[in-house]
């Protein structure tokens, strides 16, 4: 019965890529100090038939078959798209950001597809940042570097989400070309309640700050 939904959900998925059932969805993101919007993250989110499906459901399936490629390359295109044509409306908000998935990372093509995202849209490359969690960063160190920093020499900013459960190398992380840490959930849900996520949200903080970072 789960293979069978499994291959349902994937052959639904191939329609709904050709079909047009995708879209994005912008979470803005605002300065603590004084509630200035800063930003938006590009959320993608699938409606079938009336039917809203999560995307715990359906990426895992994307990635596994490989439509996470196409769909990343439409979502990164979609987010540069309305990104400029806010900034052509006069909405001069701060960068658009867009999570990368272990597939489209561990491929050296996601640089071609980032570059004709900007092209196609316009979008200056200052005002794309690229999320990529701990854990896919830390599974080839070395290569994650050089692909950084080919994006970084292009003027696109990085940062790196989950941060705290990917068990980074201090070593490696001040290597990565990236401008921000989120801090995982996990810590930051309870830190009113448990001092030891307190603490380490604090000292989570305090490295991102010495090294320069958000």
């Amino acid at each position: 019965a789960r293979a069978h939904a499994r291959l349902s959900l994937e052959t639904r998925l191939r329609r709904a890529l050709e079909r047009g059932e995708f879209q994005l969805h912008y979470q803005p993101q605002f300065q603590m100090t004084d509630g200035r919007l800063i930003g938006y993250e590009a959320l993608v989110r699938w409606s079938s038939n009336g039917e809203l499906i999560s995307p715990a459901q359906f990426i895992p399936v994307a990635e596994e078959c490989g439509l996470i490629l196409p769909l990343g390359a439409w979502v990164l295109k979609e987010a540069c798209r309305q990104s400029r044509a806010w900034r052509d409306r006069g909405l001069a908000i701060q960068p658009v950001a867009v999570n990368l998935s272990a597939v489209q990372f561990r491929r050296r093509a996601v640089i071609a597809t980032v570059i004709e995202a900007l092209q196609s849209s316009g979008l200056d490359p200052g005002n794309l940042e690229l999320e990529l969690t701990e854990g896919v960063a830390m599974e080839n160190p070395l290569e994650a570097i050089a692909v950084m920093n080919d994006l970084y020499r292009r003027g696109v900013r990085m940062s790196i989400d989950d941060f705290g459960t990917g068990y980074s190398s201090l070593s490696y992380l001040k290597r990565f070309k990236v401008y921000k840490l989120k801090i995982d959930k996990s810590f930051v849900r309870d830190i009113s309640r448990d001092p030891e996520d307190e603490a380490i949200v604090e000292a989570i903080i305090g490295l991102a700050e010495s090294l320069g970072m958000q």
